[in-house]
């Protein structure tokens, strides 16, 4: 009866280390998945929140710096927020008229538009419906926040999905008022 006790503890033992490292690499990919998850719902709001802000007239800088400070995510190594002002044309195509960027905005650029416009880069490109809610809406602006990230995995399990393609290198959120 005793030899069969310490046969069934070694079996136990040889199971465990056949499966913990599968069991490690599902934990780790979970929590580099539920990270960025949760990165991309942070700069979601925070989006929201900087294009409401700018809308009730906090200006376009001071939006950038709110939603800067306000991220408890590492904006300064990773981050960049741009806010952006659109007006309503009474003929042609929308024009950015005004437009603010965080200070570490790393090749980064906004998909609105740019401001002051060079040559050709004035125009600028708002879906479908906001255009109608801004062609309809008492005030003929429209406020965009653009706010990028770069997701960097925390475990080796993460960087090998982060590098083939499982997880994102880059978030990205806008948000329209």
């Amino acid at each position: 009866m005793k030899t069969l006790r310490q046969n069934n503890s070694g079996q136990a033992l040889l199971e465990l280390a056949l499966i913990m490292p599968m069991l490690m690499i599902f934990v780790f990919g979970i929590v580099d998945y539920t990270r960025a998850i949760y990165d991309q719902e942070v700069i979601t709001n925070l989006a929201g929140e900087g294009s409401s802000m700018a809308s009730r007239g906090g200006g376009l800088a001071a939006t950038v710096a709110a939603v800067w400070s306000d991220a408890d995510i590492d904006m300064a190594d990773n981050g960049c927020v741009i806010v952006t002002s659109v007006a309503s044309p009474s003929s042609g195509s929308y024009k950015v008229t005004g437009q603010a960027y965080s200070t570490v905005c790393n090749s980064a650029s906004s998909k609105i538009g740019c401001f002051p416009p060079p040559a050709g880069c004035g125009n600028a490109t708002i879906p479908t419906l906001v255009q109608t809610v801004v062609q309809t809406s008492t005030n003929p602006n429209a406020y965009i926040t653009e706010v990028y990230f770069k997701f960097t995995p925390v475990t080796p399990v993460g960087a090998f999905l982060h590098v083939s393609s499982f997880l994102p290198s880059q978030l990205y959120s806008v948000a329209y008022y």
